[in-house]
């Protein structure tokens, strides 16, 4: 029995890395193209609002569905946060010549790291509230 438990456990931490790191390629790894507006000559980018709130949308809904199908809230949260980042950074250090991607990558980690374990302590306390006999 224990050790069914723990096949379900590396399984589902195994695919919310997977999921997590396909969430960044699907919404944010194609798009690397900065904008500049031709009347401020601001640039901006590369991500466009749209893609990082479908990325953030996408992200919750994959965590929370782990957590509600049994994953560990914790080790979702770590599967999830440390794919992304590595994801993220891979991409920012083939592309960086300054060396700030490390900055980048450690604002994601710590800004993915604090909110997915908020979200997924959440959701397992609400699980558990409206799961008791």
């Amino acid at each position: 029995m224990t050790s069914t438990r723990t096949r379900i456990q590396v399984v589902g931490i195994v695919l919310v890395a997977v999921l997590a790191a396909l969430v960044w390629f699907g919404w944010l790894g194609w798009d690397t193209e900065y904008q500049v507006d031709p009347a401020t000559n601001e640039t901006t980018g590369p991500y466009e609002p749209w893609q990082v709130i479908g990325c953030a949308a996408s992200l919750l809904v994959l965590l929370v569905g782990a957590v509600l199908a049994g994953v560990r809230p914790l080790l979702a949260s770590a599967a999830l946060t440390l794919a992304f980042t590595a994801a993220w950074t891979f991409q920012a250090a083939a592309t960086d010549d300054t060396g700030l991607f490390a900055v980048g990558a450690l604002l994601v980690l710590v800004g993915l790291a604090v909110s997915s374990t908020v979200v997924s302590l959440v959701t397992a306390g609400l699980r558990r509230t409206t799961h008791r006999p």
